[in-house]
């Protein structure tokens, strides 16, 4: 089968197309043929060794086995079953839970031994990836592509406004609006939680898309005074912060917050270092919150969200397997709406 292996840190250039082994399902497997795979941050910072420092760098300390098959929001059909697993599986359409776990329910996403696929395990950059089966959950839409843009970026988005218990009529901020976790945390908040979202973007040529996945106030983050103009929509300092933006707009949104405010983070997609003064902190009782990925029971409460429409796909462009590279590239660049998707054999 033709896959896309990272063979080390570095550039794109890491990023290469092979010829490997169809990999056989151990007993409680399913071989999963992959129809639509979308990018996330995390398989590029993988790449890029963003997630240490010097030789070693991943989501456990010894770092990445390579080469490695990236990928981790995958939606496909299940096409072969190992011994322990019902065969009646085969040829159930599945969306994959992106890691593994012996954690306790509730505690899966934080456990020492969480692996993730497309760094742990080969993911989905590929024509065939092998799974759990008892991790493969039914596809929440009917199409492969609009499937396949939740379980990374849409968990991850869930957990984090969970994680701040978002409430009816609370005004919550979202940087990187437009982004992959951005504009699923614009959806998630207005739409399930209820709240109001402001939705901080670059180009606001994107105004109008943002408020039709919810967003009450939409402002870009070159706006000059950007904390003045946020808490003038508002009518004052806001409740809450979700954001995947990191030192660009951390001191802003510490400054816009109310006191007891919380600032939620999954992401440092404009600098992954900041400075904080504490006494910001302390003074106005903020509470910060780290977050990535979620539990295996809100992947399901985001499913049936998804199922019932609440959730929509956001999706920027597809690209064929065989263009996964320049889908790498483009996904770096600013001023994307939603979702990256590659499509094995097309």
């Amino acid at each position: 089968m033709k896959a896309f292996q990272v063979t080390g840190y570095g550039g794109i250039e890491r990023l290469e197309l092979a010829e490997v082994p169809i990999p056989e399902p151990k007993d409680h497997e399913v071989l999963v043929q992959v129809k639509a795979c979308a990018i996330n941050n995390t398989e590029i910072w993988m790449r890029e060794g963003a997630y240490g420092s010097g030789a070693k760098s991943g989501w456990k300390p010894e770092g990445v086995d390579f080469p490695r098959t990236p990928g981790s929001d995958i939606a496909g059909t299940i096409v072969k079953a190992g011994q322990a697993v019902d065969q009646a599986l085969i040829g159930k359409d599945v969306v994959l839970f992106p890691f593994t776990s012996s954690g306790e329910p509730g505690l899966e996403h934080i456990s020492e031994d969480m692996s993730f696929i497309g760094s742990e395990y080969d993911g989905g950059y590929a024509e065939y990836v092998v799974w759990p089966a008892a991790l493969c959950y039914d596809m929440p839409l009917s199409d492969y592509t609009e499937s396949a843009v939740f379980s990374v970026s849409g968990l991850t988005a869930w957990h984090m406004n969970e994680q701040i218990g978002v409430q009816p009529g609370e005004t919550v901020m979202v940087t990187g609006a437009n982004g992959g976790v951005g504009s699923l945390n614009v959806q998630i908040a207005s739409r399930v939680f209820g709240a109001k979202v402001i939705a901080i973007v670059g180009d606001l040529a994107l105004e109008e898309r943002m408020k039709e996945l919810g967003a009450t106030h939409v402002l870009s983050y070159k706006s000059e005074k950007l904390g003045e103009r946020i808490k003038e929509v508002n009518g004052g300092p806001i409740d809450s912060v979700l954001d995947v933006v990191g030192d660009a707009l951390f001191s802003t949104s510490l400054e816009v917050l109310k006191n007891s405010g919380k600032f939620c983070t999954s992401g440092s997609a404009g600098g992954q270092k900041t400075e904080l003064d504490l006494r910001t902190l302390y003074l106005k009782h903020i509470t910060l919150y780290g977050s990535v990925l979620g539990t295996k029971e809100e992947f399901r409460r985001m499913l049936h969200a998804i199922s019932e429409g609440k959730i929509k796909p956001v999706i920027d462009r597809t690209f064929p397997l065989e263009k996964a590279k320049e889908a790498q590239v483009y996904f770096k660049n600013s001023g994307k709406a939603g979702k990256i998707v590659l499509l094995p054999g097309n």
